[in-house]
């Protein structure tokens, strides 16, 4: 991976700008502005928590759904660079990674969530996850900044953009697999090279 990195701040994660989270007067209105924010917040973090739920159980189905049309993926590890535009060309290409041969954990923490508009959020996520390709006794573990932007359509928050770049990545071909006493992978995940 090239040593030409960005420097991962809020200001190149493209964070700063949103709206205030203090109270706003004392009205009815204002009071209900904040809940409305609040409530706003809350609904991105579970957006994104069924995201990650969605991608380790290979629910392609529902994973479809926390999508804007035109979503634009873009993420940046210690061997790939990965980027594409499209709902469907996203879920076209993640089936592939998430198959019955395969062991995905990935936890999103820490968000940093700052609502610009009553449509529009942007927000910073931690991962840590470890992706066993079985297939091929190789074993990747690692931490990644995500940072998104999410758009509310007819009442539903959507990602419209989610880019991440590796902190740091371990990569280890495995001498053998990992015995796996439950394996929901293997049974749900797709199957190599199907569509």
């Amino acid at each position: 991976m090239s040593e030409q990195r960005q420097v991962l701040n809020k200001q190149n994660m493209n964070m700063g700008g949103g709206l205030p989270l203090e109270a706003d007067g004392t009205d009815l209105e204002g009071l209900r502005r904040n809940i409305q924010q609040l409530m706003d917040i809350e609904a991105i973090k579970q957006l994104k928590h069924a995201y990650f739920r969605c991608i380790d159980t290979a629910n392609l189905e529902e994973l479809a759904t926390l999508f804007h049309d035109d979503v634009l993926v873009h993420f940046i590890g210690g061997h790939y660079e990965w980027k594409v535009e499209g709902r469907q060309a996203y879920l076209d290409n993640i089936q592939h990674a998430f198959t019955n041969v395969s062991v995905g954990h990935h936890n999103g923490h820490q968000p940093e969530i700052e609502i610009l508009s009553a449509t529009e959020a942007r927000g910073i996520w931690y991962l840590a996850d470890h992706m066993w390709i079985l297939a091929n006794q190789h074993h990747t573990t690692g931490t990644a900044l995500y940072w998104d932007s999410y758009e509310k359509v007819d009442g539903k928050w959507l990602i419209r953009e989610t880019r991440y770049e590796r902190l740091y990545e371990i990569n280890t071909q495995l001498a053998q697999n990992p015995e796996l006493s439950s394996h929901y992978l293997g049974v749900h995940g797709t199957k190599p090279g199907a569509r």
